[in-house]
């Protein structure tokens, strides 16, 4: 059998888990015989391209981008067009919902896959008329897609309750996640900027936008005056953190997660929407206790009250959920030691290709 070839597109490589999920599968997916190409667009505003993108070889769509714009999306689209027509790919995979949008919009001479790596439904940007606009397009995308992959049972249990698919199309593919090695304790305090205390520290680390809500991380930390929180990210409310962040939290900006990871003690997740939250399994993995709202398949990868907490979205239940982390050193690092083999067991890479290349090899005779 010659190779599969497989063109994924995503709209763009911004700083975070979907575009390292993405260069692992452009560096692993040839190894198991799978011809990969990856076509993307650009980054936009605040946003910063991943470091994984210079690993791989790139297509790139100039006219792609995660805003909408009716003029740009139809260049995008001729300009797909074009790459298909180069590639002459077996499968085109397309990930995230812009570039599934693009693709999907009509119908493809070979068989299309869709990953969700998290959905628009409860992300603030798209409430109200939007998210019923979302949703309808999604119902329509859908017929367009041979399988609908997700990164978490809850993600297509919700897509379900929508009436987005139906169960047969969807297929679960968890991401394979490689470590962070921390850095020293000392070393990341001063990379980061902090001063040196004995107390614990509660790290956040995301884009700084809606979805995530940093806004209620910061909510948190003003019901905790004597806890400090550390928040490291960029985006398009980086501006508004600093400006309403209380003295007891320090805003670093971007900042690589083994220093982070090795300066603090309690990872906290404020989001509002989830997928897969690989910062969070990469928490786990450097042995730190998680404390996060419970949206979407947040609790496949923390084991609440076992490798750390999952709450919900009031500010005082996930204060109290913190405090009882803080108060217990001991409880701490059972947690760690267990998120650390609890992690490496479900979110190997291994398994991750694998899975992708038996969806391939199923749907290409």
């Amino acid at each position: 059998m010659s190779r599969i070839k497989v063109l994924h597109v995503i709209a763009r490589l911004n700083v975070g888990g979907t575009a390292r999920y993405i260069a692992q599968l452009a560096n692993e997916l040839p190894k198991q015989g799978i011809e990969t190409f990856v076509a993307t667009g650009f980054v936009q505003g605040a946003e910063v391209e991943d470091q994984s993108v210079h690993s791989i070889d790139l297509i790139r769509i100039p006219s792609m981008g995660r805003s909408f714009n009716p003029i740009k999306d139809h260049f995008a689209r001729k300009q797909l067009d074009r790459i298909i027509g180069q590639v002459k790919p077996d499968l085109i995979h397309t990930h995230t919902f812009k570039a599934g949008y693009i693709i999907r919009m009509k119908r493809q001479p070979v068989p299309v896959i869709h990953t969700f790596h998290g959905h628009l439904l409860d992300d603030p940007e798209f409430s109200g008329f939007k998210s019923r606009v979302i949703i309808e397009l999604e119902k329509k995308l859908a017929k367009n897609s041979v399988r609908l992959v997700t990164v978490g049972r809850r993600v297509a249990e919700d897509l379900l309750e929508h009436k987005i698919g139906y169960r047969a199309q969807f297929v679960n593919i968890p991401p394979g996640v490689v470590g962070v090695i921390k850095t020293p304790k000392q070393q990341a305090l001063k990379n980061l900027g902090l001063i040196v205390d004995e107390k614990p520290l509660v790290g956040w680390i995301a884009r700084l936008t809606g979805v995530k809500n940093p806004m209620r991380a910061l909510e948190v930390a003003d019901a905790m005056p004597d806890t400090h929180f550390v928040i490291a990210g960029g985006g398009e409310l980086l501006k508004q953190v600093k400006s309403k962040a209380p003295s007891n939290v320090s805003v670093v900006g971007w900042a690589e997660a083994a220093d982070l990871f090795g300066a603090v003690d309690i990872i906290l997740s404020t989001s509002e929407n989830e997928g897969m939250p690989i910062a969070l399994i990469e928490a786990q993995l450097a042995g730190k206790p998680v404390v996060a709202t419970d949206v979407g398949s947040v609790s496949e990868v923390i084991l609440n009250h076992e490798t750390g907490i999952v709450t919900n979205k009031n500010v005082g239940s996930i204060a109290s959920a913190i405090e009882s982390l803080i108060l217990d050193k001991v409880k701490r690092d059972e947690m760690g030691r267990l998120a650390i083999a609890r992690s490496k067991a479900l979110f190997s890479v291994d398994r991750m290709i694998n899975s992708h290349v038996e969806l391939y090899k199923s749907l290409v005779k």
